[in-house]
């Protein structure tokens, strides 16, 4: 029973086991009255049939009477076998109850009684004395044929009896499998497809993402333990669901926030990169606007000093007055913030230290200082170390291109000394040795023809002096439109297509960045020098300046179409031919001089970089090594 009430199923399973009972019990009793009723009609037909036969009996009796005769006797016993034949069949008997107390076996017997004790005497008789009493078998026969009509009544009603039993067993399950169908139909309404409903509806809300809904479904069954299941199951997704936009929505806000912190570092990048030395104007801004977007600072960033190893406070935001270590008392950039803090003030926060670092040099310290209990989720701390990582290239980009100033002032010197000490100073020292010997000549009292010779020497060597101190000048006056010897070889071609009034060309084919500063001077020096020659002595209407890199080599090649040599050797005596060999010795290249097939005179130059000279000298990786020689 308590598991009738617990179980959904197992009342369905019951109603179904008990209508398919009835259905069984009521097919079962239907075959058991229908096969009571076998003979039924058969035994009414036969005692029918014997109401008939005393009839006959009685009409060969009289014909026997009238005409006595073998034929009317034996017609008379056969009709009397006939009706004990069919008085004693199955047929009729087995149509009657075996019960003695019931009525229609006590009028069987009665029936059974009449024959035997009133209308078969009267027959015997009759056929005896061949002489039929009328009145006595008149009697007879209608008291028998009352008997059988009796028992034949009994029969019919005996059969309708069963009939009626049947239909009213069949009602009685009718009614009871319309009883047990009504029950079950009515708890698989309430229990079953009402719960279904709700639970769909639950379903179908769930799916919509509205959690408020509930089956409230009260019992002990299956669908109600279900629905409070799902009820329990609903409120959990509710506040889960909750919780999850909560931080949907946190996380939302603060991919916003980090994309708009990502945009001030990209903003920033051009801050840091294009302000030159000035960490305040450049990084302030930054670092301000990503305090406002992640609700953090101050920002205090320290930088080391590469000297004593000491921590400079190079920049602090919400600062309340002008830094000790302010280079520009112009700048405010400070002093804007409308809230100023003190670092005091944080004593309550919390401060994050990052590293300010490039690979394994340390730069400084970015402080970081945010409220007490905030916790700086995974994201943010991210923002921070890009931040600390844009600010250390800054710092890193900012001290390599003041040495690489400063590196380049030293080159630039370097170079202006080398030139000085490869062409003026050459030249003062042979001007110093010639006034030496000159004053010894005077000391010795020397005729004035020798003098005269050293006077004049003195005189060239003062204007070769001139002329290469000049040659200097406009070498390192030359306004460079952009970096690197293109531009300065342009400059020259251009200068002396004026001064020659002809036609110069360039063609220039060589990598940028290829040549350094000491070997671009020189290749300048060169064209200047073989340009200037070609002005002065070849009276040439045409001149072409090729410089191009091929095979490893730069190859500088200066033609004209002038007079030319006498031979392809240069004068022994001509200082400038002599100052472009000691140039090209140099730059460890070789300078040759010769006459064109087409008339005129080539220069031209060829020599391997410092920078090819260090490719080559590189060793290859392992790897690449590994595969040259497979």
């Amino acid at each position: 029973m308590k598991l009738l009430q617990r179980s959904l199923v197992a009342r369905i399973v019951a109603s179904l086991l008990a209508i398919s009972a009835m259905a069984l019990i009521s097919i079962v009793v239907t075959m058991a009255v229908a096969g009571g009723s076998r003979g039924d009609a058969a035994a009414i037909n036969v005692a029918g049939s014997l109401r008939m036969n005393t009839y006959q009996i009685v009409a060969a009796l009289q014909r026997y009477e009238r005409t006595p005769s073998m034929d009317h006797q034996a017609a008379v016993y056969v009709l009397k076998r006939r009706f004990e034949e069919r008085l004693a069949s199955n047929e009729l008997t087995g149509a009657i109850p075996v019960s003695e107390a019931h009525e229609l076996r006590r009028q069987y017997r009665l029936v059974l009684s009449r024959w035997h004790n009133e209308l078969a005497p009267e027959v015997r008789e009759a056929v005896a004395n061949q002489y039929v009493r009328v009145d006595p078998l008149n009697r007879a026969l209608d008291g028998l044929v009352g008997e059988i009509d009796s028992m034949v009544n009994q029969l019919e009603q005996n059969t309708e009896a069963k009939i009626r039993l049947l239909s009213a067993l069949q009602i009685l399950f009718l009614g009871l499998t319309a009883v047990v169908l009504i029950i079950a139909l009515y708890d698989i309404r309430h229990n079953l497809v009402a719960p279904l409903r709700q639970l769909m509806v639950l379903a179908r809300e769930a799916a919509r993402r509205n959690f408020s809904q509930r089956t409230r479904l009260s019992g002990s069954d299956e669908l109600a333990m279900l629905g409070r299941t799902f009820d329990t199951m609903a409120e959990q997704l509710a506040s889960s669901y909750a919780e999850l936009e909560e931080r949907v929505a946190d996380k939302t806000q603060e991919l916003e926030r980090s994309s708009q912190v990502m945009q001030v570092l990209h903003d920033g990048s051009r801050w840091l990169y294009g302000g030159g030395n000035d960490l305040c104007t450049s990084a302030a801004p930054m670092l301000r606007q990503v305090e406002q977007l992640l609700e953090i600072g101050p920002i205090r960033l320290l930088l080391n000093n590469p000297h004593d190893n000491r921590q400079i406070p190079i920049l602090a935001t919400r600062s309340a007055r002008r830094p000790e270590y302010c280079r520009d008392h112009g700048c405010h950039a400070c002093l804007i913030d409308p809230n100023p803090m003190r670092l005091r003030d944080t004593e309550g926060g919390e401060c994050l230290l990052l590293p300010v670092s490039v690979g394994e040099e340390m730069l400084g310290t970015l402080e970081i200082w945010h409220p007490k209990g905030q916790r700086l989720s995974h994201s943010v701390r991210r923002l921070l170390n890009a931040l600390a990582d844009q600010l250390a290239t800054a710092v890193y980009l900012q001290r390599r291109i003041e040495e690489e100033q400063q590196v380049s002032l030293m080159n630039e010197r370097t170079i202006i000394a080398r030139e000085l000490h490869d062409s003026l100073a050459q030249s003062l020292s042979y001007l110093k040795m010639q006034v030496a010997r000159l004053e010894r000549m005077q000391s010795k009292e020397a005729p004035r023809e020798t003098q005269a010779a050293v006077f004049d020497e003195l005189r060239t060597g003062l204007n070769s002096a001139y002329r290469q101190l000049r040659e200097l000048l406009t070498t390192f006056r030359l306004k460079l439109e952009g970096p690197g010897l293109q531009s300065a070889l342009h400059q020259t071609t251009a200068e002396f297509s004026d001064r020659m009034g002809a036609m110069v060309e360039l063609y220039y084919d060589v990598p940028p960045h290829l040549l350094n500063p000491n070997e671009e001077i020189h290749v300048l020096q060169i064209a200047r020098e073989a340009l200037s020659n070609i002005h002065k002595h070849a009276q040439a209407h045409w001149a072409a300046v090729t410089v191009r890199f091929q095979e490893a080599r730069i190859e500088l090649r200066i033609e004209d179409d002038g007079v030319g040599l006498a031979n392809d050797e240069s004068p022994p005596m001509h200082y400038g031919l002599i100052i472009m060999r000691d140039r090209a010795n140099t730059l460890g290249g070789e300078l040759t001089l010769s006459n064109r097939a087409e008339g005129g005179t080539r220069v031209e130059l060829t020599f391997t970089p410092q920078t090819a000279r260090l490719i080559t000298r590189q060793p290859l990786p392992n790897a690449i090594t590994q595969e040259n020689g497979n």
